[in-house]
Protein backbone atom coordinates (compact mmCIF):
# COMPACT_ATOMS: atom_id res chain seq x y z
CA UNK A 1 0.00 0.00 0.00
CA UNK A 2 1.10 3.65 -0.92
CA UNK A 3 1.63 5.99 2.23
CA UNK A 4 3.32 9.55 2.61
CA UNK A 5 6.47 9.32 4.47
CA UNK A 6 7.76 12.38 6.51
CA UNK A 7 10.64 13.77 5.37
CA UNK A 8 10.18 11.96 1.93
CA UNK A 9 8.35 14.84 -0.43
CA UNK A 10 10.43 17.39 -1.47
CA UNK A 11 10.31 20.96 -3.88
CA UNK A 12 12.70 20.76 -6.98
CA UNK A 13 14.56 23.72 -7.12
CA UNK A 14 15.52 23.44 -10.88
CA UNK A 15 14.16 20.57 -12.36
CA UNK A 16 14.04 16.84 -11.34
CA UNK A 17 17.84 15.96 -9.95
CA UNK A 18 19.32 13.25 -8.24
CA UNK A 19 19.98 15.22 -5.39
CA UNK A 20 16.17 15.70 -4.27
CA UNK A 21 15.56 12.12 -5.07
CA UNK A 22 18.79 10.48 -2.80
CA UNK A 23 17.30 13.14 -0.17
CA UNK A 24 13.99 11.87 -0.47
CA UNK A 25 14.55 8.20 -1.04
CA UNK A 26 16.98 8.01 1.58
CA UNK A 27 14.17 9.72 4.35
CA UNK A 28 11.54 7.33 3.06
CA UNK A 29 13.51 4.28 3.51
CA UNK A 30 15.02 5.32 7.12
CA UNK A 31 11.89 5.11 8.20
CA UNK A 32 10.68 3.12 10.55
CA UNK A 33 13.38 0.15 8.18
CA UNK A 34 15.31 -1.00 10.91
CA UNK A 35 13.98 -5.10 10.57
CA UNK A 36 14.03 -4.12 6.54
CA UNK A 37 16.97 -6.20 4.91
CA UNK A 38 15.51 -5.70 1.00
CA UNK A 39 13.70 -2.72 -0.38
CA UNK A 40 12.26 -2.24 -4.43
CA UNK A 41 12.50 1.34 -5.46
CA UNK A 42 10.54 1.93 -8.43
CA UNK A 43 11.97 5.21 -10.28
CA UNK A 44 10.95 6.34 -13.55
CA UNK A 45 14.76 6.65 -14.39
CA UNK A 46 15.57 3.95 -12.12
CA UNK A 47 18.48 2.28 -14.24
CA UNK A 48 20.69 5.54 -14.64
CA UNK A 49 19.84 6.57 -11.01
CA UNK A 50 21.02 3.75 -9.30
CA UNK A 51 24.46 3.48 -10.49
CA UNK A 52 25.88 5.66 -8.47
CA UNK A 53 23.63 5.96 -5.61
CA UNK A 54 25.30 4.25 -3.16
CA UNK A 55 28.59 6.39 -3.56
CA UNK A 56 26.63 9.84 -3.61
CA UNK A 57 25.29 8.46 -0.11
CA UNK A 58 28.33 7.66 1.00
CA UNK A 59 30.13 10.76 -0.24
CA UNK A 60 27.33 12.99 1.53
CA UNK A 61 26.85 13.62 5.29
CA UNK A 62 23.04 14.33 5.17
CA UNK A 63 22.42 10.75 2.92
CA UNK A 64 21.95 8.06 5.74
CA UNK A 65 20.74 4.72 4.69
CA UNK A 66 20.77 1.04 7.14
CA UNK A 67 23.92 -0.38 6.32
CA UNK A 68 22.48 -4.14 5.75
CA UNK A 69 19.88 -2.32 3.70
CA UNK A 70 19.83 -4.17 -0.05
CA UNK A 71 18.04 -1.94 -2.65
CA UNK A 72 16.41 -3.32 -6.03
CA UNK A 73 16.29 -0.51 -8.59
CA UNK A 74 13.09 -1.19 -10.81
CA UNK A 75 11.18 1.21 -13.47
CA UNK A 76 7.59 1.69 -13.79
CA UNK A 77 6.09 -0.18 -16.78
CA UNK A 78 4.70 2.81 -18.36
CA UNK A 79 7.56 4.08 -18.17
CA UNK A 80 9.89 1.37 -18.97
CA UNK A 81 8.06 1.07 -22.37
CA UNK A 82 10.11 4.61 -23.71
CA UNK A 83 13.19 2.29 -22.23
CA UNK A 84 15.91 1.00 -24.67
CA UNK A 85 15.56 -3.07 -24.71
CA UNK A 86 18.39 -4.15 -22.01
CA UNK A 87 16.28 -2.11 -19.57
CA UNK A 88 13.40 -4.29 -19.61
CA UNK A 89 14.82 -7.80 -18.14
CA UNK A 90 17.06 -5.53 -15.80
CA UNK A 91 14.51 -2.94 -14.24
CA UNK A 92 11.46 -4.71 -15.25
CA UNK A 93 8.76 -5.48 -12.11
CA UNK A 94 7.74 -8.65 -13.99
CA UNK A 95 11.01 -10.09 -13.37
CA UNK A 96 11.28 -8.92 -9.55
CA UNK A 97 10.45 -11.64 -7.06
CA UNK A 98 8.00 -10.66 -4.37
CA UNK A 99 7.09 -7.77 -6.42
CA UNK A 100 3.12 -9.07 -7.81
CA UNK A 101 1.90 -7.60 -10.74
CA UNK A 102 1.92 -3.63 -10.23
CA UNK A 103 2.02 -1.16 -12.66
CA UNK A 104 4.87 0.66 -10.65
CA UNK A 105 3.43 4.21 -11.33
CA UNK A 106 3.14 5.09 -7.92
CA UNK A 107 3.88 8.65 -7.47
CA UNK A 108 1.37 10.03 -10.36
CA UNK A 109 -1.17 7.81 -8.02
CA UNK A 110 -0.34 9.94 -5.42
CA UNK A 111 -0.50 12.82 -6.40
CA UNK A 112 -3.84 12.71 -8.22
CA UNK A 113 -5.71 13.64 -4.84
CA UNK A 114 -3.61 17.20 -4.56
CA UNK A 115 -4.63 18.57 -7.93
CA UNK A 116 -7.72 19.84 -6.57
CA UNK A 117 -5.52 22.13 -3.56
CA UNK A 118 -2.83 22.69 -6.12
CA UNK A 119 -4.87 26.12 -7.60
CA UNK A 120 -5.29 27.32 -3.58
CA UNK A 121 -1.92 26.11 -2.81
CA UNK A 122 -0.03 27.95 -5.74
CA UNK A 123 -0.76 31.14 -4.62
CA UNK A 124 -0.13 30.57 -0.65
CA UNK A 125 3.36 31.43 0.77
CA UNK A 126 5.98 28.50 1.25
CA UNK A 127 5.24 27.91 4.72
CA UNK A 128 1.45 27.95 4.78
CA UNK A 129 1.75 25.94 1.65
CA UNK A 130 3.64 23.05 2.97
CA UNK A 131 1.15 23.25 6.18
CA UNK A 132 -1.82 22.45 3.92
CA UNK A 133 0.08 19.96 2.21
CA UNK A 134 1.02 18.28 5.20
CA UNK A 135 -2.37 18.55 6.76
CA UNK A 136 -3.71 16.63 3.64
CA UNK A 137 -0.83 13.93 3.05
CA UNK A 138 -1.86 13.17 6.66
CA UNK A 139 -5.28 12.90 5.77
CA UNK A 140 -4.35 10.92 2.86
CA UNK A 141 -2.16 8.31 4.77
CA UNK A 142 -5.08 7.77 7.64
CA UNK A 143 -7.96 6.95 4.79
CA UNK A 144 -5.03 4.27 3.55
CA UNK A 145 -4.56 2.71 7.03
CA UNK A 146 -8.80 2.75 7.25
CA UNK A 147 -8.79 1.53 4.02
CA UNK A 148 -5.69 -1.14 4.16
CA UNK A 149 -7.75 -4.33 5.11
CA UNK A 150 -10.60 -4.55 2.67
CA UNK A 151 -8.15 -3.59 -0.04
CA UNK A 152 -5.56 -6.53 0.86
CA UNK A 153 -8.52 -8.82 1.14
CA UNK A 154 -9.55 -8.09 -2.42
CA UNK A 155 -6.49 -8.26 -3.83
CA UNK A 156 -6.35 -11.51 -2.17
CA UNK A 157 -8.86 -13.16 -3.50
CA UNK A 158 -8.06 -11.90 -6.89
CA UNK A 159 -4.40 -13.24 -6.68
CA UNK A 160 -5.57 -16.43 -5.49
CA UNK A 161 -8.00 -16.64 -8.52
CA UNK A 162 -4.99 -15.48 -10.89
CA UNK A 163 -2.91 -17.95 -9.49
CA UNK A 164 -4.52 -21.20 -10.48
CA UNK A 165 -5.03 -20.23 -13.38
CA UNK A 166 -1.22 -19.06 -13.81
CA UNK A 167 -0.40 -22.89 -12.71
CA UNK A 168 -2.82 -24.58 -14.85
CA UNK A 169 -1.04 -23.16 -17.98
CA UNK A 170 2.20 -23.47 -16.44
CA UNK A 171 1.52 -26.99 -16.04
CA UNK A 172 0.08 -27.59 -19.63
CA UNK A 173 3.24 -25.87 -20.94
CA UNK A 174 6.28 -27.74 -18.79
CA UNK A 175 3.94 -31.06 -19.81
CA UNK A 176 4.81 -30.81 -23.62
CA UNK A 177 8.56 -29.62 -22.65
CA UNK A 178 11.77 -31.48 -22.64
CA UNK A 179 12.41 -32.20 -19.20
CA UNK A 180 16.12 -31.51 -19.19
CA UNK A 181 15.61 -28.17 -20.66
CA UNK A 182 12.94 -27.08 -18.34
CA UNK A 183 15.32 -28.02 -14.49
CA UNK A 184 18.05 -25.95 -16.76
CA UNK A 185 15.65 -23.11 -17.47
CA UNK A 186 15.18 -23.06 -13.91
CA UNK A 187 18.65 -23.18 -12.47
CA UNK A 188 19.08 -20.13 -14.94
CA UNK A 189 16.48 -18.47 -14.03
CA UNK A 190 17.47 -18.72 -10.08
CA UNK A 191 21.09 -17.66 -11.27
CA UNK A 192 19.53 -14.27 -12.85
CA UNK A 193 17.27 -13.32 -9.38
CA UNK A 194 20.54 -14.33 -7.42
CA UNK A 195 22.68 -11.97 -9.35
CA UNK A 196 20.44 -9.47 -11.43
CA UNK A 197 22.05 -7.07 -13.70
CA UNK A 198 23.38 -8.90 -17.00
CA UNK A 199 22.63 -11.88 -15.81
CA UNK A 200 19.00 -10.67 -16.50
CA UNK A 201 19.53 -10.79 -20.24
CA UNK A 202 18.60 -14.30 -20.42
CA UNK A 203 14.95 -12.94 -20.67
CA UNK A 204 15.68 -11.26 -23.57
CA UNK A 205 14.81 -13.03 -27.25
CA UNK A 206 17.39 -14.27 -28.77
CA UNK A 207 17.79 -13.71 -32.36
CA UNK A 208 18.85 -11.17 -34.95
CA UNK A 209 16.56 -8.57 -36.08
CA UNK A 210 15.39 -8.77 -39.74
CA UNK A 211 16.74 -5.34 -41.28
CA UNK A 212 13.70 -2.82 -41.78
CA UNK A 213 12.67 -1.13 -45.21
CA UNK A 214 14.63 1.83 -44.29
CA UNK A 215 17.88 0.19 -43.09
CA UNK A 216 17.99 -1.78 -46.41
CA UNK A 217 17.29 1.93 -48.09
CA UNK A 218 20.84 2.90 -46.41
CA UNK A 219 22.59 -0.08 -47.38
CA UNK A 220 21.69 -0.31 -50.78
CA UNK A 221 22.65 3.47 -51.27
CA UNK A 222 26.60 2.72 -49.70
CA UNK A 223 27.06 -0.10 -52.40
CA UNK A 224 29.00 1.38 -55.48
CA UNK A 225 28.12 2.57 -58.54
CA UNK A 226 27.70 -0.11 -61.59
CA UNK A 227 27.57 0.83 -65.53
CA UNK A 228 24.23 -0.81 -65.05
CA UNK A 229 23.19 1.36 -61.98
CA UNK A 230 22.01 5.13 -61.91
CA UNK A 231 22.48 7.29 -59.36
CA UNK A 232 19.09 7.96 -57.31
CA UNK A 233 17.14 4.08 -58.41
CA UNK A 234 17.07 3.08 -54.85
CA UNK A 235 15.31 6.46 -53.79
CA UNK A 236 12.93 6.16 -57.08
CA UNK A 237 12.40 2.40 -56.12
CA UNK A 238 11.58 3.52 -52.14
CA UNK A 239 9.40 6.32 -53.54
CA UNK A 240 7.08 3.95 -55.93
CA UNK A 241 6.77 1.59 -52.79
CA UNK A 242 5.76 4.59 -50.51
CA UNK A 243 3.28 5.17 -52.85
CA UNK A 244 2.50 1.87 -53.24
CA UNK A 245 1.19 1.90 -49.55
CA UNK A 246 -0.59 5.12 -49.52
CA UNK A 247 -3.25 3.44 -51.91
CA UNK A 248 -4.52 2.26 -48.63
CA UNK A 249 -4.85 5.65 -46.89
CA UNK A 250 -6.49 7.82 -49.39
CA UNK A 251 -9.90 8.52 -48.29
CA UNK A 252 -10.78 12.06 -49.48
CA UNK A 253 -10.20 14.25 -52.61
CA UNK A 254 -7.59 16.39 -51.72
CA UNK A 255 -5.49 12.83 -50.84
CA UNK A 256 -6.19 11.80 -54.65
CA UNK A 257 -4.67 14.47 -56.00
CA UNK A 258 -1.54 14.40 -54.01
CA UNK A 259 -1.38 10.82 -54.54
CA UNK A 260 -2.31 11.25 -58.18
CA UNK A 261 0.78 14.14 -58.72
CA UNK A 262 2.84 11.73 -56.62
CA UNK A 263 2.22 9.13 -59.63
CA UNK A 264 2.95 11.31 -62.49
CA UNK A 265 6.34 12.71 -60.89
CA UNK A 266 7.06 8.93 -59.86
CA UNK A 267 6.44 7.72 -63.59
CA UNK A 268 8.01 10.66 -65.34
CA UNK A 269 11.53 10.21 -62.95
CA UNK A 270 11.20 6.23 -63.96
CA UNK A 271 12.13 7.58 -67.62
CA UNK A 272 15.97 8.11 -66.53
CA UNK A 273 15.92 4.42 -65.41
CA UNK A 274 13.98 2.58 -68.32
CA UNK A 275 16.58 4.03 -70.70
CA UNK A 276 13.74 5.60 -73.29
CA UNK A 277 11.58 2.58 -72.80
CA UNK A 278 7.64 2.85 -73.34
CA UNK A 279 7.07 2.15 -70.10
CA UNK A 280 2.74 2.28 -70.98
CA UNK A 281 3.41 -0.11 -73.55
CA UNK A 282 5.98 -2.63 -71.78
CA UNK A 283 3.34 -4.73 -70.05
CA UNK A 284 -0.30 -5.09 -69.71
CA UNK A 285 -1.14 -4.76 -65.80
CA UNK A 286 -3.08 -8.00 -64.69
CA UNK A 287 -3.70 -6.61 -60.94
CA UNK A 288 -5.84 -3.59 -62.00
CA UNK A 289 -8.99 -4.34 -64.41
CA UNK A 290 -9.98 -0.99 -64.63
CA UNK A 291 -6.62 -0.16 -66.84
CA UNK A 292 -8.09 -3.20 -69.02
CA UNK A 293 -11.37 -2.42 -69.51
CA UNK A 294 -14.37 -4.81 -70.63
CA UNK A 295 -14.80 -5.22 -74.22
CA UNK A 296 -18.90 -4.30 -75.40
CA UNK A 297 -20.53 -6.59 -77.89
CA UNK A 298 -19.80 -5.14 -81.42
CA UNK A 299 -16.75 -3.49 -79.83
CA UNK A 300 -14.64 -6.11 -81.97
CA UNK A 301 -16.02 -5.48 -85.60
CA UNK A 302 -16.17 -1.53 -85.02
CA UNK A 303 -12.34 -1.99 -84.64
CA UNK A 304 -12.28 -3.58 -87.73
CA UNK A 305 -14.09 -0.59 -89.27
CA UNK A 306 -12.05 2.48 -88.00
CA UNK A 307 -8.95 0.36 -88.19
CA UNK A 308 -5.95 0.01 -85.41
CA UNK A 309 -3.87 2.96 -86.02
CA UNK A 310 -6.95 5.51 -86.11
CA UNK A 311 -6.41 5.70 -81.81
CA UNK A 312 -9.01 5.38 -79.31
CA UNK A 313 -12.30 7.29 -80.23
CA UNK A 314 -14.89 8.81 -78.19
CA UNK A 315 -18.67 9.74 -78.89
CA UNK A 316 -19.06 13.54 -79.08
CA UNK A 317 -20.18 14.88 -75.95
CA UNK A 318 -20.01 11.88 -73.31
CA UNK A 319 -17.23 12.43 -70.38
CA UNK A 320 -14.43 9.87 -69.82
CA UNK A 321 -14.79 9.03 -66.33
CA UNK A 322 -11.23 8.98 -64.62
CA UNK A 323 -9.57 6.41 -62.56
CA UNK A 324 -9.71 7.27 -59.16
CA UNK A 325 -5.59 7.91 -58.00
CA UNK A 326 -5.79 4.96 -55.54
CA UNK A 327 -6.66 2.15 -57.95
CA UNK A 328 -3.61 3.58 -60.66
CA UNK A 329 -0.91 0.80 -61.49
CA UNK A 330 2.57 1.61 -60.01
CA UNK A 331 5.15 1.21 -62.77
CA UNK A 332 7.84 -0.35 -61.05
CA UNK A 333 10.85 -3.29 -62.59
CA UNK A 334 9.13 -5.99 -61.33
CA UNK A 335 5.92 -5.22 -63.11
CA UNK A 336 7.69 -5.01 -66.26
CA UNK A 337 9.33 -8.32 -66.24
CA UNK A 338 12.67 -9.83 -65.80
CA UNK A 339 12.79 -10.81 -69.56
CA UNK A 340 12.49 -7.65 -71.30
CA UNK A 341 14.82 -5.67 -67.96
CA UNK A 342 17.88 -8.27 -68.80
CA UNK A 343 16.98 -7.57 -72.30
CA UNK A 344 17.62 -3.70 -71.31
CA UNK A 345 20.55 -4.49 -68.94
CA UNK A 346 18.59 -3.36 -66.01
CA UNK A 347 18.63 -6.29 -63.52
CA UNK A 348 20.24 -4.46 -61.14
CA UNK A 349 17.58 -2.68 -60.56
CA UNK A 350 14.76 -5.46 -60.13
CA UNK A 351 17.07 -7.13 -57.82
CA UNK A 352 17.60 -3.25 -55.78
CA UNK A 353 13.76 -3.65 -55.71
CA UNK A 354 13.30 -7.13 -54.17
CA UNK A 355 16.10 -6.22 -51.15
CA UNK A 356 13.56 -3.21 -50.44
CA UNK A 357 10.17 -5.18 -50.58
CA UNK A 358 12.43 -8.01 -48.19
CA UNK A 359 12.69 -4.76 -45.70
CA UNK A 360 8.91 -3.83 -46.51
CA UNK A 361 8.10 -7.14 -45.09
CA UNK A 362 9.81 -7.44 -42.49
CA UNK A 363 8.52 -4.26 -41.26
CA UNK A 364 5.25 -6.11 -41.58
CA UNK A 365 6.10 -8.75 -39.46
CA UNK A 366 7.87 -6.55 -36.85
CA UNK A 367 4.38 -4.54 -36.52
CA UNK A 368 2.32 -7.65 -36.76
CA UNK A 369 4.31 -9.22 -34.02
CA UNK A 370 3.80 -5.91 -32.02
CA UNK A 371 -0.44 -5.99 -32.41
CA UNK A 372 -0.54 -9.62 -31.27
CA UNK A 373 1.78 -8.83 -28.48
CA UNK A 374 -0.57 -5.67 -27.13
CA UNK A 375 -3.62 -8.05 -28.34
CA UNK A 376 -2.95 -10.67 -25.91
CA UNK A 377 -2.12 -7.79 -23.32
CA UNK A 378 -5.55 -6.40 -23.43
CA UNK A 379 -7.38 -9.91 -24.14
Amino acid sequence: MAALSPHSVVDFQKGERYMNTDYSICNALGCGSERITKALVIYDVGCRWSVNFWSRVKNSPSLLLPPALEIVPAVGKFHLAAHKLSCFPRYSLNFVKGAGHLDGEILETLWAPFNKISPTARSMTQALRQEVYDDHMRDFNWKKLVGLVPSLLKKYKTSNKCLEEMNQAYEQLTAVLDPDKVSGWELDALRAEADRGEALDIYLLKGDKAPTFHEVQLQLMKNPMTPFRSGGSVAWLAEGISIEDSHQEVKISMKRQRLSARIEKFHSNGQAFFKGLEINGAFTPQDDPEFCGKEEEGEEEDRELWGEDDGYWEVPGEEVEELASELMSIWMPSSIGSDKLTELGLVDLLKEERELRIGQANDCLDQLRTDLGNKAMLY
